[in-house]
């Protein structure tokens, strides 16, 4: 009996089997690779043979999956990546290239949480290079979507449609306000009502800032007015400088702020503020070795 290494198939000719689903026919695979037709039926029917397995219905006009072929299809499809992000990995590290990662974070994340998980990927990994793209969370999912960064953070009341995802950390969102503004010193709670009825500077509404506020705003049959809004957290604490703005930001984001003063904390209990920041990556694609220790490091931070 054979061994399971011994079973282990072709990943050339599955990537050809594949092929021929995409082009419709051996000849259109054999074209897409570079070999004649007759080559590409030979190890096609040796595929065929190795799996036990008859993958191909073969006629006149073309070929086309048999049902079992559409079956293996859906498991080669991941392999065959699997297996080119391998050979590519394999020939960067034989070559001694610099290796790449392109990352997107929500601006919270990019500005306050990113910076320490770079140095320590860094010190892991010295080799590889980290282009960071700071955008709002609807865009990091899009990016990530569309295979234009290798790994995405984002934060929000749910995990993104479209990908996989793990939760790194959680946050919360305070309400603050500028130390000449009213409730600055102000003992009581300001309540759900109140803040919904008070222009604040917010967040755009595709960022996971202001999908949090909404959420918890609307679980009291309730919505937020804005008087601005701005692209980042910085920006908005620029507003807050004043005295006359209030809004609802990252604790993260404010915590220098609050600790020397420029900035103060204002009791909500009513609102649920809570968030996951979550890690995310296409369906269907393993993180990259660089993606992967960027991913573990996030969970241990």
């Amino acid at each position: 009996m054979p061994s399971a290494d011994q079973r282990l198939p072709d990943l050339a000719a599955l990537a050809l089997f594949l092929a021929v689903d995409d082009g419709g026919s051996v000849g259109a695979a054999a074209r897409r690779y570079g070999i004649t037709q007759s080559a590409a039926s030979q190890r096609l029917t040796a595929l065929e043979r190795e799996l036990g397995v008859r993958l191909l219905e073969r006629g006149p006009s073309g070929s086309s999956l048999t049902p079992a072929g559409r079956v293996v299809g859906e498991w080669a499809s991941s392999l065959v990546r699997a297996g080119r992000q391998f050979a590519h990995n394999v020939g960067s590290l034989a070559a001694g290239t610099t290796a790449r990662l392109r990352v997107a974070a929500s601006m919270t994340v990019a500005d306050y949480l990113m910076p320490g998980w770079l140095n320590s990927l860094h010190a892991l990994l010295p080799e590889v290079t980290v282009s960071l793209v700071p955008t709002n969370s609807e865009r990091v999912t899009e990016l990530v979507i569309a295979q234009e960064v290798s790994l995405g953070f984002v934060e929000g009341p749910d995990a993104p449609a479209g990908v996989r995802s793990r939760t790194v950390t959680r946050d919360s969102l305070v309400v603050v306000v500028g130390a000449t503004h009213p409730w600055a010193s102000r003992r009581s709670p300001v309540t759900a009502h109140e803040l919904s009825r008070t222009a604040l500077v917010l967040r755009e509404p595709e960022s996971g800032t202001r999908q949090v506020l909404d959420r918890a705003l609307a679980a009291k049959s309730l919505s937020a007015t804005a008087a601005m809004e701005l692209g980042s957290p910085t920006s908005i604490k620029q507003a807050l400088a004043g005295g006359v703005n209030a809004s609802v930001l990252s604790r993260l984001s404010v915590r220098d702020e609050v600790d020397a003063g420029t900035l103060v904390l204002v009791e909500t209990p009513e609102l649920d503020l809570r968030r996951d920041i979550r890690a995310i990556w296409r369906s269907g694609n393993s993180p990259s070795q660089a993606a992967g220790a960027l991913l573990r490091l996030s969970l241990t931070s």
